[in-house]
């Protein structure tokens, strides 16, 4: 049976505010998966919830995965557990070294076994030139002076890695030029297998024109309104988010 990221009835408040008002999602180990939606929408609460941010309270629903209803663990757990979430707005880490900062990470990884630190550095070398990044990141500081750009592709360097079962992508495409699209589609689509699935959050076609998800998912007012696949993308290109919005509108009426 394949493995699934299910969340059902969700409801999360920021700050006293209402984000997310009974999401119902499931994603796919082996698939690619993409929220679409306005701004507000709710896309990266979505994000942030599945690991576990405290910010976020969740105030009714459920996340299951592996069997387990993991909306009582730690990041950590989760991470522990096969998730993992390249960061919209990466945090910049003075003073820790991003190689020992990831030898560090894929030590206390259960599913990552690299045999000595001779074998994790030529994976890194090998991961650093896929994302056309030179080497001498591996001895900088976390994010410490990288640009926008580079801040996003190391997420995905992260990625590469760490190997997660299931990757959650807050708008790993804002702040890309062309290149660095491209290098960073390249990189996500080697990881594809039966064994590796992702949730991609995007505001726009363009990444996930090299992408070719599986799944598409439109998010509006915090909740999911319509899935299909690349047939709502064409649709959202051409009329944009008013005809979603509107059903939406239409389908809440009467609701109390």
């Amino acid at each position: 049976m394949q493995e699934t990221l299910e969340i059902k009835d969700l409801h999360v408040s920021v700050e006293g505010k209402k984000i997310l008002n009974g999401l119902n999602l499931t994603i796919h180990k082996g698939k690619i998966h993409a929220i679409m939606g306005p701004n507000g929408a709710g896309k990266s609460t979505v994000a942030m919830t599945i690991m576990g941010h405290p910010k976020y309270k969740i105030e009714k629903g459920e996340i299951f995965y592996k069997g387990k209803n993991i909306v009582e663990l730690e990041a950590n757990e989760r991470a522990t557990l096969g998730l993992f979430l390249a960061f919209q707005y990466p945090f910049e880490i003075q003073g820790v070294n991003f190689s020992h900062f990831l030898w560090v990470a894929s030590k206390s990884h259960p599913t990552i076994k690299f045999n000595n630190v001779i074998e994790f550095k030529k994976a890194l070398k090998e991961n650093l030139v896929k994302l056309g990044l030179d080497e001498a990141f591996a001895d900088r500081a976390v994010n410490v002076g990288f640009s926008g750009g580079e801040k996003k592709r190391v997420e995905v360097l992260q990625m590469m890695m760490l190997k997660p079962e299931i990757a959650i992508m807050d708008e790993t495409d804002s702040g890309l030029d062309i290149d660095s699209l491209k290098i960073v589609a390249s990189a996500v689509n080697s990881l594809r297998s039966s064994e590796f699935g992702a949730l991609v959050i995007t505001h726009y076609q363009r990444l996930l024109n090299y992408l070719k998800p599986d799944v598409i998912h439109i998010m509006v007012n915090g909740r999911i309104v319509k899935e299909g696949g690349w047939e709502l993308v064409e649709e959202l290109e051409k009329d944009g988010y008013a005809n979603f919005i509107e059903n939406k509108t239409e389908s809440n009426r009467g609701e109390t």
